[in-house]
């Protein structure tokens, strides 16, 4: 007898919370770099002001995993007390984001708001691998996806919707948009409400044996303790997270430069905005807003499709396969001046974006010892917020000295970059198939 699928409403509840931490995300993607540049910043200039998004994911996600590895709450359980937390700041932080009126301002809220949505996000994907069987977190992964893109489509067309939909009027040239200011504020509604439906409705189970709990958590407790799990896990690290990291490198290398030059790009390269005081700036600024929302679209689409086709074909081949759509979308961009076909681009990109928020997690759960999965997902995220660091530190002097700050070239080098992660998926382990 075949065991009892989990209920799809369950799955539903478990994952809710991700579309109000992709509202955050998705703002910060979409308006960001158009932000700095509001507030004086040039092109090499912005890598450096992107630096807080990667470094602090880097020091908080592996403590937060790890404190949330070994917390219990009578009332909120394991995971869901980081949710609340972060969910409260990082809403703070979104309301006072827009309101910046320097470029150190905007450089410290956004460490601010990262930090903040970092304690969130970390513990989602622990949560998943807590609550659903090896043969089902696949199905979970892929809903988180899909909660990603539906809140990514919102957050990235909303200026735009709120120009177009509800006739908000332009602002000032060269002023921060009141479509982008709304924008936040109705971001931090959304981040707190929707983490909040997911705590309120998903249960966490006690551990097993609570005695034994305690104990490890009171061996655990302090900053020395938390360094020294976080440095025997990375080197402990299974082969197949050994060998998904360099795959997470080169696939968020190619994301980061999109995410810190796409929407530049598109309103200087494609609308043809001579600087941030033309009309055209903001009119390219939004429609590069919602090139960001129709990748996300087809990721919310196509997470439906990922798990078909990872039964099918495997997950390796599948997130291969993917990574390729998005490399192709990513270098499409350098032969097209009609905007509306950035959407086709953009296609790729969604294709590519929903498997990375899923293969390489479902693949890597089944390799981590149990009671460490809070502590192995936070370490995992190094690879993600290291290639934007050495981004955030370097790109700026390749900008100048190598692509004569040609915006939609970086573009064109983060589609390369995820074409060599899909290549190297080829010889990854995944515990969850068989050998080939």
């Amino acid at each position: 007898m075949s065991e009892q699928r989990t209920k799809f409403s369950t799955i539903w509840n478990m994952s809710f919370g991700f579309l109000g931490i992709q509202f955050g995300w998705g703002l910060q993607m979409a308006n960001m770099s158009a932000i700095y540049e509001y507030l004086g910043a040039s092109a090499d200039e912005i890598p450096m002001l992107w630096l807080a998004a990667p470094l602090t994911g880097l020091i908080v996600q592996p403590i937060i995993g790890h404190l949330s590895d070994h917390t219990w709450s009578p009332t909120l359980g394991r995971r869901r007390p980081y949710f609340l937390v972060g969910a409260i700041l990082s809403s703070l932080a979104l309301i006072a984001m827009p309101q910046s009126s320097a470029l150190w301002m905007a450089a410290g809220l956004l460490w601010i708001l990262d930090a903040s949505i970092n304690v969130s996000m970390e513990p989602f994907r622990a949560f998943v691998a807590d609550l659903l069987p090896q043969q089902e977190r696949t199905r979970g992964f892929a809903m988180q996806s899909f909660f990603i893109g539906v809140g990514a489509v919102l957050a990235s067309a909303m200026p735009w919707m709120l120009t177009n939909w509800f006739g908000v009027a332009p602002s000032a040239p060269g002023t921060i948009p009141i479509t982008v200011k709304l924008s936040f504020y109705i971001g931090s509604a959304a981040f707190f409400g929707a983490v909040l439906y997911t705590i309120l409705t998903t249960k966490e189970h006690p551990p097993a044996d609570m005695e034994a709990f305690r104990k490890a958590k009171k061996q655990s407790a302090g900053i020395g303790a938390t360094v020294s799990e976080v440095l025997a896990a990375l080197k402990a690290m299974p082969l197949t997270m050994k060998q998904l990291a360099p795959v997470q490198l080169c696939t968020w290398l190619g994301l980061f430069c999109m995410w810190l030059y796409f929407p530049v790009a598109v309103a200087r390269n494609v609308f043809g905005a001579p600087d941030t005081s033309s009309p055209l700036y903001q009119q390219g600024q939004e429609w590069a807003g919602v090139c960001f929302g129709a990748y996300s679209a087809v990721c919310f689409l196509f997470a439906f499709w990922l798990p078909v086709l990872a039964k099918k074909v495997g997950r390796k081949m599948t997130h291969t396969i993917c990574l390729l759509c998005g490399a192709a979308g990513l270098m499409s961009v350098a032969v097209i001046t009609k905007p509306a076909l950035l959407l086709l681009s953009m296609t790729g990109v969604g294709i590519a974006w929903a498997s990375t928020l899923s293969m390489p997690y479902a693949m890597l759960a089944g390799s981590l010892p149990e009671g460490k999965t809070g502590v192995y997902m936070g370490i995992f995220n190094f690879f993600i917020v290291i290639p934007e660091i050495v981004a955030a530190l370097g790109f700026g002097w390749v900008m100048n000295n190598l692509l004569d700050n040609n915006r939609m070239a970086a573009v064109v080098a983060g589609g390369a970059f995820m074409a060599l992660a899909a290549v190297l998926v080829l010889r990854v382990q995944d515990p969850g198939e068989p050998a080939s």
